[in-house]
């Protein structure tokens, strides 16, 4: 038993250790294409946030519980830098988090994501990634509607592309996909770590002023990488998508195509292969007022996921803004979730329906040149199959920030 863990750690390390390397040879790829050109003039925006935060069922249960409070101090800083061709902008910040109440606990979460984009006469290469830690019940929460334990979550990501211009109206686009999820204390919650591999290529035609087509195919590979019954996935498929510009500020686009997933879960000594095909989909209608912003949403896409398997979302969003004087804005973000098991658990067994409903008005007074105060709050609702009733949360935040005057310089 000892030498058959010391090898499983063994090979953990290994996926880890390459994992790093993947991501960090990709860097330096992108680092060598735009150095030659980097960038002339750049800029620098800091702000300092102080954040009070109230919640009365943080972790959406129906046991017993009290609310927990806490505050939040945010140091970041925002950047950019800009020439002929390279164009560079990203973020550093950080969430020193403290927890009171029903849930006792203190979180530092890191954001450091990063975006580039360099072009030439017929080419352009691009790039978004980074790194992000923050708890399960932040980003992942909002992107795939499922509620996992409350941990903190460390998640590498890679995104380079490629487009080039065969004729005036015709392009190839291709994309690369990485992505390496840990959780602290993962196993002990019923976690575990995964890694995400896949690509995409096609054409893109852009038919007339109003619409572009586009056609392509794509690959993912997702396997978990510290469980003891692991599970691995392939998922290749077909994308169309169609974006027609009615005016320059009402657009809509719509795409649609199949995933054909095939897993390998691998449960007592054995292995167990399942296939089923999904039918991906999705339709963005967004409009652009003298003082509003509207964009509705509709989708269904398939994510990794912390549970060790892959999940299948059906969503509705809504996003609206309106800028009541010039100093205040109000907004609200609602969105709709149904989410379901799209491969089984790397454990074994499926995953049972969730339905989750998130809704957060917000006002933004902006009282002087450099400081800002924020008041939302958030309803979120939550029902699965074996509840015996829905649970709900009510969230209220207050965020007060400081914009230290802007820096400029040139290279």
């Amino acid at each position: 038993m000892k030498l058959s863990s010391l090898s499983w750690k063994r090979g953990q390390n290994a996926q880890q250790s390459g994992s790093r390397l993947a991501y960090l040879t990709v860097m330096c790829l992108i680092l060598h294409i735009t150095v030659p050109s980097w960038a002339a003039e750049w800029s620098v925006l800091p702000s300092m946030s102080m954040k009070g935060y109230y919640n009365d069922n943080l972790l959406l249960t129906q046991l017993p519980h009290k609310s927990t409070y806490g505050y939040w101090i945010s140091p970041g800083a925002e950047f950019a830098g800009k020439t002929e061709r390279l164009e560079i902008s990203g973020r550093a910040a950080l969430d020193f988090a403290d927890y009171y109440g029903g849930v006792k606990d203190r979180f530092t979460n890191v954001f450091l994501p990063l975006v580039m984009r360099y072009r030439t006469e017929r080419d352009e290469w691009g790039f978004t990634g980074g790194f992000t830690r923050d708890n399960t019940l932040m980003g992942e929460l909002l992107a795939t509607g499922l509620v996992l334990q409350f941990t903190q979550r460390n998640l590498w990501t890679a995104n380079p592309t490629w487009s080039r211009s065969l004729t005036e109206k015709f392009a190839f686009q291709g994309a690369f996909q990485f992505s390496n999820a840990t959780y602290e204390n993962g196993l002990r919650l019923g976690l575990v770590d995964y890694q995400v591999f896949g690509g995409s290529a096609g054409f893109l035609y852009k038919a007339t002023e109003h619409d572009d087509i586009q056609l392509s195919g794509t690959y993912t590979n997702f396997h978990t990488t510290n469980a003891q019954f692991g599970l691995r996935a392939s998922l290749p498929g077909a994308m169309l998508s169609l974006t027609h510009a009615f005016t320059e500020t009402l657009k809509v686009t719509t795409y649609g195509g199949p995933r054909f997933i095939s897993s390998n879960s691998q449960l007592a000594g054995s292995d167990v292969t399942t296939r089923n095909t999904v039918w991906v989909y999705g339709a963005s209608l967004s409009k652009q007022f003298e003082k509003a912003l509207f964009q509705a949403t509709v989708n269904r896409d398939i994510y990794p996921s912390g549970f060790g398997l892959l999940i299948r979302t059906d969503r509705m969003g809504l996003m609206a803004s309106y800028d009541i004087s010039e100093t205040v804005t109000a907004s609200l973000d609602t969105s709709g979730y149904l989410i379901s098991g799209a491969s089984p658990l790397a454990r074994g067994g499926t995953l049972q329906e969730n339905r989750l409903i998130y809704s957060t008005p917000k006002i933004t007074w902006k009282f002087s040149e450099w400081w800002k105060i924020e008041a939302s709050y958030s309803y979120r609702w939550r029902d699965v199959e074996n509840l015996a009733e829905p649970v709900a949360a009510n969230m209220v935040t207050f965020m007060l920030t400081y914009y230290p005057p802007k820096l400029s310089f040139s290279e």
